[in-house]
């Protein structure tokens, strides 16, 4: 089966192209915390084919403060690091956004780091929905953003209501799906869900959501292994489409 697979470029990420969520600006959240690192991580994806890459670090309250200076400074030092490197890489500075207490006044005063395309990556906390949700997403819609909601499988709120999901669907929402979540590495009851997803072709988008090296070593297994473009080789992904 893997000699199969391998024939026929199916133990790399060519069929996915585009990696929409990372943590690879060093130092700035609890992604990447070296520019040495960020290359090296780059340079390991790009050999699994990936080729182009929009990177999102956390926008979080306190937690992970950054702004758009912030990230566009930190942006400009990893970009010009690749021309040095003569890495040809293509990157964009984006941004994983929490629905937290901040939000909306970053939504107000149009302080968001939006992908190309006016795209939105938005993320919820763990254990319990926000307050107001459906009323947030229809003022990200209203206000032209493009809502693309992080790995819903991974919101442990969701677990026994898979109807949210569809939900999240309705409001406008395109749902991106965690490379490893179909492996169990989060767990047995976010491998159910990411099932639900695929089985009812609820995703949208696929991205590594890269933080360190056990992430980088795990994602390289599984698609070494011809098992990630079993699972999802066949989803209509639109990373090609939408960003490209």
């Amino acid at each position: 089966m893997f000699s199969l697979f391998k024939k026929q470029g199916h133990t790399d990420l060519q069929w996915m192209g585009t990696d929409i969520h990372s943590h690879l600006l060093p130092g700035i959240d609890d992604g990447v915390q070296t520019l040495v690192t960020s290359i090296d991580f780059i340079k390991k994806l790009q050999a699994l084919g990936l080729s182009r890459f929009i990177i999102t670090p956390h926008v979080y309250d306190e937690v992970y403060p950054n702004t758009p200076e912030i990230i566009a400074a930190v942006h400009h030092t990893l970009t010009d690091e690749l021309r040095k490197e003569n890495i040809d890489a293509y990157t964009f500075a984006a941004a994983e956004h929490m629905l937290g207490e901040q939000f909306a006044s970053l939504l107000k005063n149009n302080r968001l780091n939006t992908f190309p395309n006016n795209f939105l990556l938005i993320e919820m906390p763990w254990l319990a929905e926000p307050m107001q949700l459906e009323q947030t997403i229809f003022e990200i819609v209203t206000k032209g953003y493009k809502p693309i909601m992080a790995h819903p499988e991974r919101y442990t709120f969701y677990f026994q209501k898979p109807q949210a999901y569809h939900r999240l669907k309705e409001l406008g929402c395109l749902l991106q799906l965690n490379l490893l979540s179909p492996t169990g590495y989060y767990g047995k009851e976010v491998a159910k869900a990411t099932m639900y997803l695929i089985k009812n072709g609820l995703y949208d988008l696929v991205g590594t959501d890269l933080h360190h090296e056990r992430h980088l070593g795990k994602i390289t297994q599984y698609v070494k292994s011809g098992q990630a473009h079993k699972d999802l080789g066949g989803l209509n992904l639109q990373n090609q489409l939408l960003f490209s």
